[in-house]
């Protein structure tokens, strides 16, 4: 009952609500970004969600579109803005994922949709993180993040699949408040976000 019909009811009357709360902070960051990236102050990308399936995710866009003269992309530290790490560092970046929830492709608490290239490296058993809806936050995030290895978050993901409940998702979300004011577990160390999955060994 509670998967099925109070989480998503859940979900949509707590995204509404912290939108109208934190639309003040949002506009501000969205002008701010607006300026720093050249009027692209959002960043969409196709992410997989329950079962698989492909949606658009939207972020706040905290890093530039810096190429090296080779054309390729420069490394995320050196196109991380200075707005847009405060930006990640607070979360605000994943302030526009409530539109997502609403829409009903994402949860509030699940497994982070990770990307589409992701699908065909997971073992049977880390698909199984895709047996409920991703969401803003999840139990690995609240269990080390961007400084855990992918297998143990991925760990965490089913188990969280296996043990989904009210109490907690209420306790991961109480444990994201905590670890946002605290600003941890934000980078994997020597690098800007987290490296790459490339398959478990």
């Amino acid at each position: 009952m509670y998967r099925n019909f109070f989480k998503p009811l859940f979900d949509i009357i707590t995204a509404v609500i912290v939108l109208i709360v934190v639309s003040p902070i949002l506009l501000l960051a969205i002008i701010g970004l607006t300026i720093v990236n050249l009027g692209t102050p959002f960043f969409v990308q196709r992410r997989p969600g329950k079962n698989g399936r492909i949606f658009k995710i939207v972020k706040l866009k905290t890093m530039t579109d810096a190429h090296d003269q080779q054309g390729n992309l420069l490394p995320d530290a050196d196109r991380l803005t200075t707005i847009g790490r405060v930006i990640r560092k607070t979360s605000l970046d994943e302030i526009p994922q409530l539109f997502n929830v609403i829409i009903g492709n994402m949860s509030l608490v699940g497994p982070r949709p990770l990307l589409p290239s992701y699908l065909k490296l997971y073992s049977p058993e880390q698909a199984r993180r895709h047996e409920v809806k991703p969401g803003i936050t999840g139990w690995a995030q609240v269990n080390g993040r961007n400084s855990i290895s992918w297998e143990k978050k991925f760990e965490l993901d089913v188990w969280y699949v296996d043990h989904q409940s009210f109490l907690l998702d209420f306790k991961i979300v109480l444990l994201t408040v905590k670890k946002v004011f605290l600003s941890e577990d934000i980078n994997t160390e020597g690098v800007a976000t987290t490296t790459p999955f490339n398959g478990t060994n």
